[in-house]
């Protein structure tokens, strides 16, 4: 398995990375209708198929959703079994009062937090590096 392991090294190298645009969680029953080029990502659930777009896609495809949400990459290659990182930046953020969702992917781990709350929660990242 790759990826760094140690969580001080994660945490001092993790360099939060705003991929610029609006994102949305939707629910649908299937991908029939979905152009999946046109999906960040997906997950299936035993009550429907949870997407992660960017806002004007699920408008387009008239989908509903509750929140408008900012994705924060953390750039770092952080090994799936990596103990701890999820829990300090959450921790870190949760303290602020800034929710957090996370998609750990095989490279990185992805953070959806409020757009509202985006420049607030990449200093609050950032400040791990210091």
């Amino acid at each position: 398995m790759s990826g760094e392991k140690d969580l001080q090294q994660l945490l001092k190298s993790m360099k939060p990375e705003h991929n610029s645009g609006d994102y949305v969680f939707c629910k649908v029953e299937n991908l029939e209708n979905i152009n999946l080029n046109e999906v960040e990502m997906f997950f299936r659930e035993k009550e429907a198929i949870t997407v992660i777009l960017k806002k004007e896609i699920a408008e387009i495809l008239k989908l509903e959703y509750s929140v408008i949400m900012a994705w924060i990459t953390l750039t770092v290659h952080s090994s799936l079994e990596a103990v701890g990182l999820t829990a300090a930046f959450s921790t870190a953020l949760s303290k602020q009062g800034i929710s957090c969702n996370v998609v750990a992917a095989f490279y990185h781990d992805h953070i959806f937090v409020n757009k509202k709350d985006i420049e607030k929660a990449m200093g609050i990242l950032n400040a791990f590096s210091n």
